[in-house]
């Protein structure tokens, strides 16, 4: 068995405060399309990966080479299961804003922002605790390795 995918830990805490910025314009304007935008952007990090994402592109691009390098990796699952999640509340913004039930939108784009702060200002991915307490949950956990 492999081991699985894993990436430098500053670039899922990089995508964190592009999306808090993101959803703190969202939540001062009410302009859902950003919202409809960051949905996407939360879609492509959680159902196809992290590499092709956008703000990890413009990590790899415009911030890594900036930086020193680290041999410290961060297992992939855990991230995009968080993004996956980030997605849910996302969308569900979008869908409150653009059908007119603003307090939908407001609400879920505030959770979803909560999440976001967390992680760029602490570096506490609240969606990978998630996932990692749905996977110490899971009856198939104590067989796994």
């Amino acid at each position: 068995m492999s081991a699985p995918e894993a990436v430098d830990p500053r670039g899922p805490r990089f995508a964190a405060v592009v999306t808090t910025v993101v959803l703190v314009v969202v939540l001062a304007t009410g302009w859902w399309p950003l919202l409809a935008a960051q949905t996407v952007v939360f879609a492509i990090g959680a159902f196809v990966g992290l590499k092709p994402a956008p703000y990890s592109v413009l990590y790899r691009l415009a911030v890594a080479p900036r930086l020193q390098p680290t041999d410290e990796r961060e297992d992939v699952r855990p991230l995009r299961f968080a993004q996956a999640v980030g997605f849910a509340f996302a969308l569900v913004g979008t869908i409150g804003y653009a059908s007119g039930v603003t307090a939908l939108g407001i609400v879920a784009t505030a959770l979803a922002l909560f999440a976001a702060f967390l992680n760029g200002a602490f570096g506490f991915c609240l969606g990978c605790e998630m996932y990692l307490l749905l996977k110490r949950l899971s009856p198939r956990a104590g067989s796994a390795s």
